[in-house]
Formats: structure tokens, C-alpha cells, sequence
């Protein structure tokens, strides 16, 4: 039988920054803490709910310190993630996503039997899942939060209309065990549309949907608490619609490349890049420096990565090698040398990695494990 080694830890409390092992995924303190700040201070402007996203980070260290810094709760995407933020003691969590299969659905019912002073949501567009819900939390004594998808343009899950809606939640109100909480309207399209009129218009869009679905739930004497959604590129608009009561952007207390290349809005917070991805020149020769870190240790899916620094650029990228090229004045790299590189798209950067480096003026502060990476199910 083969064992799995003793797991690898790049770092220890109090390294320095440069004799961290690489390819090593690197956190900011003090840009992160100040976006954790921004964020709350924007949520408390508008007074919305912040529910953070923690698909971005997949850390429960970085959830408690968001929820410290005024968030509810947080939102993930699958019932893996759900379990170990819950099993972690972090007491609100929403899956902002459907869940469908038998063995899914019994966990995530399990799931809140077993922490029945938790809160735990998620969401549906399907009645037959609803029932299903419905059912098994009546056998196995347990309760959910149960919020309607709503399909405002992104047509990848979620109910079309407000019939749809009403018909959905009556079934969910059908249901002793499962409370009925509102509208789940995230406009995931919009999130990376460059310019800032874009953006407005397509939430502009997605809140007239939410409202006339909200009329429609009144309508039928069906309670609708909570209209939820917003994202990094769009929450100051659903914040601002007096319509959205909770907002739910995850990017921002990390920021990558992609978010970067958003026209910025006068209105909004600006985020600081808090998430890098540190490297080690192994092998240079004149204007090219080849680093130790590839496809595995970063996403490209929205891009290449940037360098921290000026005169090189990214030519290329394999498996377990990224190569620089000069490109102009900039500092002179040689063997051994660590850089730091602003990942493109940072949920799947941060699924690579098993430990974040918590690094302050350049020393580490503490190094935390990405406890649900891998949790896709």
C-alpha cells in the first residue's frame, strides 16, 4: 500500500516572506483588512445585509474574520463546502445553488439535523426537489431556510417567471419543516461587464424582475423577508435598489486580474489585489526567468496571471513552469529569486492550494488551511 507523505506546509509563523516554499499562495494581511473594512463600511451605508461569498476563499478562518468585520453569514455553492463551514461552527450558511440527487439531498438534511441551532438555506427552482425537501426534513425531524431561484438573465438555473415563483413557494410554505425565506436573484452575468453603464443596466434589469416577483409573492399572501444576490462587480446597485436586502459578493476580499479589468465606479469601494501567488526563479537566462509555479498552482480560465512588478510580462505557461519576458525597464531577476504574481481568476486559484500564507510586512503571521478545497459535491 502507498502512504500519502506527510503533508507539505510552505511556511511557518515569523519566516520571511522571500524563504517561503513555492509555489505558495500568498494573503496580505493589511490589504485584506482593509478590504474586509471597505466592505462592511459599504454594506452599513445602504443598510443591506453583507452574506460574503466563501466559494472565493474556502477558508473558515477568513468567514469568522468576515463575519467579525459585520457579515450574517456567509454563502457557499455546494453541500461539501456547507459542511465544513457548519461542522466549523460558522452558525448561517446559504447555498446559493440547487442541490439535486438522493445522496445530496440527504445530506444536506442531515446536515441540519445535526447543528439545529445553525442556520442553513438553499435554494430551489424545481418543485419536485422542494417536496422532496420537504419530506425528508419531516422524517429526519430536521428544518431549512429555503429561498426561490430566481432567473434574472444569467439563464443558468432558476425560475422564469413570477408564476413560476409563487407556484415554488407555495409548495415550500406546504412544508412544515421548511420556512420560506424570499428570492435568491443573483445577476452573475453582469459581474464582469467592463463598463460601468453595463453593469448598472443589467442589475437595473434583474431588480425589476425581483420586484415584480416580490409583488406577485405578496400578491399571493406568500411572505417574501429576504431578496438576495450582488456580486463584487455589481453589490453597490443591488445595495442601492431598496429592493435587495442582502448582498452577497465574494472576489472582494481576495481581487484577481479579471475584477482588476472592470471600469471602476466612482460610487463604489476600491478593493486592494490581497491574493498572490508566490514563485521561485528556477532557471533564467538573459531576458526570459522561467518560475516553479503552472497550471497547477493557478487558474487561467479568465487570463494570465500579472506580475507584481514592472518590466516582465507572462509569455507562457505550462503544467509546473510560468516563463517571463523583459519587456522593458524593470528590476534584474536571477536564480533563486521569488515573485509574486496577482492570479487572473481567484475561486479556482484558491481550490489548487492546500494552506494560505498570512503574510504582514513581508513576515508571516500565520499560515491557514483552505479547509473546503476539493469540496465540489
Amino acid at each position: 500500500m502507498v502512504t500519502r507523505p506527510t503533508t507539505w506546509i510552505p511556511a511557518a509563523k515569523g519566516d520571511r516572506l522571500q524563504d517561503v516554499d513555492t509555489p505558495a499562495l500568498i494573503l496580505d494581511l493589511d490589504r485584506f483588512e482593509t478590504n474586509l473594512a471597505r466592505m462592511r463600511a459599504a454594506a452599513a451605508s445602504f443598510q443591506v445585509r453583507l452574506r460574503p461569498h466563501a466559494k472565493s476563499h474556502k477558508c473558515v478562518e477568513i468567514a469568522r474574520r468576515q463575519i467579525a468585520a459585520g457579515a450574517i453569514g456567509i454563502c457557499c455553492q455546494k453541500v461539501g463546502e456547507a459542511e465544513v463551514f457548519v461542522n466549523a461552527g460558522i452558525g448561517d450558511v446559504l447555498i446559493t445553488n440547487e442541490v439535486v440527487g438522493e445522496r445530496k439531498l440527504q445530506r444536506l438534511v442531515q446536515l441540519a439535523r445535526h447543528h439545529p441551532n445553525a442556520r442553513l438555506g438553499v435554494c430551489v427552482d424545481n418543485v419536485q426537489t422542494a417536496r422532496r425537501l420537504g419530506a425528508l426534513c419531516m422524517a429526519q425531524q430536521a428544518r431549512l431556510d429555503v429561498y426561490v431561484d430566481l432567473d434574472v438573465g444569467q439563464n443558468r438555473t432558476g425560475v422564469a417567471t413570477p408564476q413560476e415563483a409563487v407556484e415554488l413557494a407555495r409548495t415550500v410554505v406546504a412544508c412544515p419543516r421548511l420556512t420560506f425565506m424570499g428570492l435568491h436573484a443573483y445577476a452573475g452575468n453582469a459581474q464582469h461587464r467592463r463598463g460601468v453603464p453595463e453593469r448598472r443596466a443589467a442589475v437595473e434589469a434583474a431588480t425589476r424582475k425581483a420586484a415584480e416577483t416580490r409583488a406577485a409573492l405578496r400578491a399571493a399572501d406568500l411572505p417574501c423577508e429576504v431578496i438576495t444576490g450582488g456580486g463584487t462587480g455589481t453589490f453597490i446597485y443591488e445595495a442601492g435598489s431598496q429592493i435587495f436586502s442582502e448582498i452577497q459578493p465574494g472576489s472582494y476580499v481576495l481581487m484577481d486580474v479579471d475584477y482588476a479589468r472592470n471600469e471602476q465606479d466612482q460610487n463604489a469601494p476600491r478593493f486592494e489585489h490581497a491574493l498572490f501567488i508566490l514563485a521561485t526563479v528556477m532557471s533564467q537566462r538573459g531576458d526570459r526567468a522561467t518560475l516553479d509555479a503552472g497550471l497547477k498552482a493557478f487558474s487561467t480560465d479568465a487570463g494570465l496571471p500579472a506580475p507584481t512588478f514592472t518590466g516582465w510580462q507572462v509569455w507562457s505557461v505550462s503544467d509546473e513552469h510560468t516563463v517571463l519576458q523583459r519587456t522593458g525597464d524593470g528590476p534584474s531577476i536571477k536564480l533563486g529569486d521569488k515573485a509574486l504574481l496577482v492570479p487572473s481568476h481567484c475561486d479556482p486559484t484558491v481550490n489548487l492550494h492546500e494552506w494560505i500564507v498570512a503574510v504582514r510586512k513581508g513576515a508571516v503571521e500565520a499560515v491557514w488551511p483552505i479547509d473546503a478545497r476539493g469540496a465540489f459535491f
